[in-house]
């Protein structure tokens, strides 16, 4: 990337900031290793609480924040009500389940026992001001779209307006990577004739493998070195014949055969699959175990997956940013986050919003 590009990029996020008028609370559930909620404090917003299930991620979020009020555990057994009218957003990335109450028409009740109903009970309970929900791509056409249809109309039926669903492309904020997820931004009722939220605009700079992993704009340092899965010998052979860039149909066909078995034949790209990643691309999107078959990353010059603090690079955490459990969990965890830079890009906009909202709940007291 050339200095002038360099410079570009670098205003490019600084434009993005939006000071906050007064600290806005947020609680996050499903939280993760922390991705959306470091790019959320680095947009001037302050966590209140954060949830998850999984102990090791509970771990990595008290370890880096130790001030944050972490709760290791089940979203179920979470009293919610002490937190009604101190909290300005809900953010959260619930799993995608398949549920449905076409015929029911008892809203919120239909999806009982889904990871969904405890978000929506969170924000039955919190009545924050606006809420964020994160989840995959895929839910836009799950069950031909009746799910999201569903989840739309429980928020609408607690007194939010929900604007159209939208997947943003992380590689548009900042991103080193092809990471596609789906959002769903909600404002309560009250205040959506007065304010307009403006999803976070792309930026012009694109940047690479090679951006995340040198030091450039992105990162003032190389990588730092750490541990990484190995492939096993037979995929390190095959591997070893694909060129950066490249993919299974760039092997010898008798080898393709022999690796792909049934999958040769059923036709498609599957592009992903004996995939070596090239210094001058975005990386495909990061899955949680980087040597499993038909989803393998190689690094560009070596033939083996990205190491821990490679894969945290290519989601844009920093280096300081300490992952806890076996290596096996750190992958898992860092697979499933939020890219840090895209969730800032969210934050901003987000502030943005409750900013317009702070400022018509002052005029209106003076009025």
């Amino acid at each position: 990337m050339g200095e002038a590009q360099s410079v570009l990029a670098l205003s490019e996020m600084l434009q993005t900031y939006q000071t906050p008028l007064r600290p806005y609370q947020s609680i996050e559930l499903f939280a993760g290793a922390g991705g959306m909620a470091l790019g959320m404090e680095k947009a001037g917003i302050e966590h209140i609480l954060l949830n998850d299930f999984d102990r090791y991620a509970a771990a990595t979020l008290k370890k880096n924040r130790p001030q944050w009020h972490v709760v290791h555990g089940d979203v179920a057994k979470i009293d919610f009500r002490p937190y009604r009218g101190k909290v300005d957003l809900l953010t959260g990335g619930f799993p995608c389940q398949a549920f449905s109450y076409a015929g029911k028409k008892r809203g919120l009740e239909d999806t009982r026992g889904t990871l969904f109903y405890e978000f929506a009970r969170a924000l039955k309970e919190t009545q924050p001001k606006v809420f964020l929900a994160e989840n995959v791509k895929g839910l836009l056409n799950h069950d031909s779209g009746r799910t999201l249809e569903t989840i739309v109309s429980v928020f609408e039926s607690m007194g939010y307006e929900v604007l159209t669903p939208r997947v943003l492309k992380a590689v548009d904020y900042h991103v080193p990577q092809k990471r596609e997820r789906l959002f769903i931004v909600g404002i309560q009722r009250s205040y959506a004739p007065h304010i307009s939220y403006a999803w976070p605009k792309p930026g012009t700079q694109h940047y690479t493998l090679k951006d995340a992993l040198k030091k450039g704009t992105l990162f003032s340092c190389d990588v730092p070195s750490s541990d990484g899965q190995k492939y096993p010998s037979k995929k390190r052979r095959v591997l070893d014949l694909v060129p950066p860039g490249g993919y299974w149909r760039d092997l010898p066909l008798e080898i393709q055969k022999s690796y792909m078995m049934k999958s040769f034949y059923l036709g498609g790209g599957k592009t992903g699959i004996a995939r070596r990643i090239a210094w001058d691309e975005p990386c495909l999107t990061l899955t949680c175990s980087p040597a499993q078959k038909q989803t393998e990353r190689c690094h560009p010059d070596e033939t083996r997956p990205f190491t821990v603090r490679e894969y945290a690079r290519i989601q844009t955490f920093p280096d300081e940013w300490v992952f806890e459990g076996s290596i096996t969990q750190q992958y898992k965890q860092i697979g499933n986050a939020v890219p840090v830079n895209l969730a800032y890009a969210l934050g901003c906009s987000l502030v943005d919003l409750l900013n317009q909202i702070e400022v018509y709940e002052n005029e209106k007291i003076q009025s």
